[in-house]
């Protein structure tokens, strides 16, 4: 407990100088992406447009608040498997070379994360938290961020499991950097596969989720529920089931069958309404 403590701690400090991060990371996203859209959209959409002001919002509350959580899951799931593991074991994940260890990592990472991402979606409450992600009726890089802080909290945490129970880094040497530049691409990847652009990417829409494949997980339109779960390797999807993209097409509508207050605030309490009565 007294090393998440000192990992609050340390969160707490750093919090000025990640929200002015933040805010840089934003506006240059804002300047790449709000051109590109401008110059290859799939439809003409504004650039101020409703709910943006509601967006950044929930973008630097993702990005301040759900590290403190997480922090403690990961700190609590690695106690509970300390004890189940044996040290040979992680002594065997640490002399594995590097390479190994870091693809260990992404792909083990994106199979943890589909299997969250579609719990979001198949169980009753958890779809509460996620559909707070799924109430735009419209597609852009900045629909990215809207996310209750609690989905964002449960879909980190399932995608440690594998990472934390396997052992992955033990043993770093340099594997704290090769995780830095990971989060790093993948959460820019997620701003990129949010994007309304009309680019089609050929075979490599084969290898990895872009935005035609994540468009159609926001889909709504009958047939094409529950589809598009990876974060990263769109095969994963074929291996469980659940892949759709539709060659040279995109969705003709989108959103989430959960109607939501309009507000940021009763968007947050509103997956607990049900149950506090």
């Amino acid at each position: 407990m007294s090393q998440v403590w000192q990992q609050w701690q340390a969160l707490a400090a750093s919090l000025p100088h990640k929200a002015l991060g933040l805010a840089a990371w934003l506006l240059a996203m804002a300047v790449v992406f709000g051109l590109l859209e401008r110059r290859f959209p799939v439809r003409r959409q504004r650039f101020l447009r409703e709910n943006m002001a509601q967006d950044v919002g929930y973008y630097f509350l993702g990005g301040l608040l759900p590290p403190f959580l997480t922090v403690a899951a990961t700190a609590a799931l690695a106690w509970f498997v300390s004890g189940l593991v044996p040290a040979s074991f992680y002594a065997w994940v640490a002399s594995l070379p590097f390479a190994v260890r870091v693809g260990a990592m992404v792909l083990l990472g994106d199979v943890a994360f589909y299997w969250a991402h579609r719990w979001s979606h198949e169980n009753e409450w958890l779809w509460r938290l996620h559909a707070v992600h799924h109430s735009p009726t419209e597609l852009d890089w900045l629909v990215n961020t809207r996310a209750h802080p609690l989905d964002l909290v449960f879909a980190r945490a399932v995608s440690a499991v594998p990472i934390v129970v396997l052992g992955v880094r033990q043993g770093n040497d340099g594997l704290d950097a090769a995780v830095a530049v990971y989060l790093t691409l993948t959460t820019l990847w997620a701003f990129f596969v949010h994007t309304n652009l009309k680019w089609r990417l050929g075979w490599l829409e084969q290898l990895i989720v872009t935005p035609a494949f994540h468009h159609w997980h926001h889909a709504n339109m009958p047939g094409t529920l529950n589809k598009n779960y990876a974060s990263l390797f769109p095969w994963i999807d074929r291996v469980f089931g659940t892949y759709h993209l539709p060659a040279q097409q995109f969705p003709l509508s989108y959103g989430a069958d959960r109607e939501l207050p309009e507000t940021l605030g009763k968007q947050l309490v509103s997956p607990f309404r049900r149950r506090l009565g």
